[in-house]
């Protein structure tokens, strides 16, 4: 059996809605990579901030020890999370757990109590975003956010928008830039999986794959909302690429039997199947080939 593509990129975004990290390697663990999506910025009342309506959080530089992405790294008290951002001074985060607990944190759907990170970063988000804000981390120990169960019951992810996996194709970005006069990078969709040598919208087919030992379930083609139009570089959105997706990848055009719902659809979200797997190594790396093991005949066909 070949693989129909390669892994060309990994990204972890540990804090919801910032810029992510390439890596060479990721651990994976039931609700996402390990540090993906850990940390969030909320307002006053809890609520998530996004790009949606922070733009400027693109701008918002994350980096972590060289080593976390390593399967047996732990944090000692050493550890930090730096955080830049322009005109900012760099905040340190103590990877440490912090010890006080912020009630009433919301992201969507979802609320429940967080590890807040204490008075320096909130200083840190409010005078970098000019309204009050507080960093907080997703608390394993006490709290589990399901995801959709229509679509994957049983899973679970922490701040990601829906599921802990999103994977994109180089063709499907190619494809779609040919379309666009200023061609856009991969950052604007934000995978987590980045893959190459399949034909453009492939992904949207794959209802199970495998990458190195792991099984991992194309649950739904991901609908997009307005970040893909935020330039990351600038946090300045514009109209493009959603304008140019709607002509050719809208509900409309894609599922024209279905109900619609005026969505558009780029990337295929995923879980990982076989959580349980035993041992060492959870570890996806670039340059892991992919092997499709189920799959439908059409994006009309896939769950959506």
């Amino acid at each position: 059996m070949e693989g129909v593509a390669k892994v060309a990129s990994l990204f972890v975004y540990p804090i919801k809605s910032c810029r992510g990290i390439s890596v060479s390697q990721a651990l994976l663990t039931p609700s996402g990579f390990r540090w993906d999506r850990n940390w969030l910025i909320v307002n006053y009342k809890g609520r998530a901030y996004t790009q949606r309506v922070e733009p400027k959080l693109a701008l918002i530089e994350v980096e972590l020890p060289k080593d976390a992405f390593l399967e047996d790294w732990e944090p000692t008290d050493n550890s930090y999370m730096v955080i830049k951002a322009p005109g900012m001074e760099g905040l340190k985060v103590s990877l440490s757990k912090p010890q006080e607990i912020a009630d009433g944190v919301s992201v969507w759907e979802w609320s429940g109590s967080a590890l807040d990170e204490g008075e320096e970063a909130s200083k840190w988000f409010t005078n970098y975003l000019g309204k009050p804000s507080r960093l907080v981390r997703f608390n394993a120990a006490s709290e589990t956010r399901p995801v959709d169960p229509e679509y994957a019951p049983g899973h679970t992810t922490m701040f990601s928008d829906l599921f802990p996996f999103m994977l994109i194709s180089q063709g499907s970005l190619d494809a779609l830039n040919k379309l666009l006069r200023e061609p856009v990078p991969i950052s604007r969709f934000r995978p987590n999986i980045f893959v190459d040598g399949c034909e453009p919208y492939a992904e949207d087919l794959w209802t199970e794959i495998r990458i190195n030992k792991f099984t991992f379930q194309g649950v739904k083609l991901c609908s997009r909302c307005k970040i893909p139009t935020i330039n990351q570089e600038t946090g300045v959105a514009g109209s493009e690429p959603n304008a140019t997706l709607m002509k050719f990848r809208s509900d409309k055009v894609l599922r024209p039997n279905r109900k619609q719902q005026g969505k558009i659809y780029f990337g295929q979200n995923m879980v990982w199947k076989n959580t349980h797997t035993e041992g060492k190594g959870k570890i996806i790396k670039v340059g892991d080939p992919i092997f499709v093991l189920r799959k439908v005949s059409s994006a009309a066909e896939a769950a959506a």
